[in-house]
């Protein structure tokens, strides 16, 4: 069983690694809990190839740069399904308060895989009974703006359960970040991820910047975790204004993330597409109505293909009241 749990812990450090390795890092594989670095929570995010921590605000902020949910001014719902990668899905909920001044975040995270197969010591398929894979993060965020919004502080405190087979194991980590706009047009944004101990979380930084306009937004992040190197993402959102439209606003992204090649999709969609050798590009739309209903409401939605590991796909709705 034991032998079963490490090659079964393997298998998955590096299907969830191995999308972001540039190169294979020598500490690769020397944390823990290496869904923590997917971008569940975030369609926005991985749209704009995880260029984001400057532009996070909204429930998706509590999963990225917890001082983005500063600039709620309503209570904020976001449910969100990612499709990932090899049968690994994830769940999210999002929720946002404001008291005063600082704005309450909670977030629920749930995550599983299925179809791996079990063999006995010849080799025979032995029953699944559970699901092998179970992953869940709960998470409390507070966080403030000053000085008219042009500065925004954020902290995170989240709960770890990770179940691999029969194992099973708990942690504690901690988020905080900041965001800063000295002009509107642009934006400046930072974050500490997963503190805690290194071999028991991936620890990380990012660091990111925006320039923006009415109708368009260019970002950019540099992110490093403690088992892997640092990366790089760039993303384009263009913005078609609600007051334009008359009905809703309408956002196009486009991303690129600097990571290694995962080899060549059968995809014939993609490959009509000249996507099928690519695991760099991402794409997503959104679309916001500040009165359906009464309520703003919104729809998220992000691609990304991962050559011959397959395709990630993610959508998240969101209401204010």
């Amino acid at each position: 069983m034991k032998i079963k749990n490490t090659i079964l812990f393997a298998c998955l450090t590096v299907l969830l690694a191995a999308p972001s390795a540039h190169a294979i890092n020598a500490d690769a594989g020397t944390s823990a809990s290496a869904f923590l670095k997917i971008d569940a929570g975030s369609p926005r995010a991985q749209a704009l190839g995880n260029a984001y921590v400057s532009i996070a605000e909204g429930p998706e902020a509590l999963f990225w740069n917890p001082a983005g949910a500063a600039s709620a001014t309503t209570k904020e719902i976001q449910f969100a399904y990612q499709d990932y990668l090899q049968g690994y899905a994830s769940r999210t909920l999002a929720y946002l308060h404001p008291m005063g001044k600082t704005i309450i975040g909670v977030t629920l995270n749930y995550m599983d895989m299925d179809g791996f197969d079990f063999r006995g010591p010849n080799g025979e398929l032995q029953p699944t009974i559970t699901t092998p894979v179970q992953n869940f993060v709960g998470s409390l965020s507070l966080a403030r703006g000053f000085f008219d919004q042009k500065l925004q502080l954020g902290a995170t405190a989240k709960y770890i359960n990770e179940k691999l087979d029969t194992y099973r194991y708990t942690n504690v980590g901690f988020d905080i970040g900041a965001k800063a706009r000295p002009w509107q047009w642009l934006g400046l944004g930072g974050a500490f991820v997963n503190i805690g101990d290194r071999d028991e979380m991936p620890r990380g930084w990012r660091l990111g910047a925006d320039i923006n306009t009415k109708y368009w937004t260019l970002s950019g992040e540099y992110m490093k975790y403690v088992d892997d190197d640092g990366r790089y993402g760039i993303g384009l959102e263009i913005h078609i204004p609600e007051d334009l439209l008359q009905v809703a606003r309408f956002d196009l992204r486009v991303g690129y993330y600097d990571r290694e090649s995962t080899g060549y999709s059968e995809s014939e969609n993609l490959k009509s597409l000249g996507l099928d050798s690519t695991s760099k590009i991402s794409f997503g739309f959104g679309i916001y109505s500040s009165e359906l209903f009464g309520y703003g409401a919104s729809i998220d939605y992000a691609v990304t293909p991962f050559g011959a590991l397959g395709t990630s796909q993610q959508i998240a709705i969101g209401i204010q009241f």
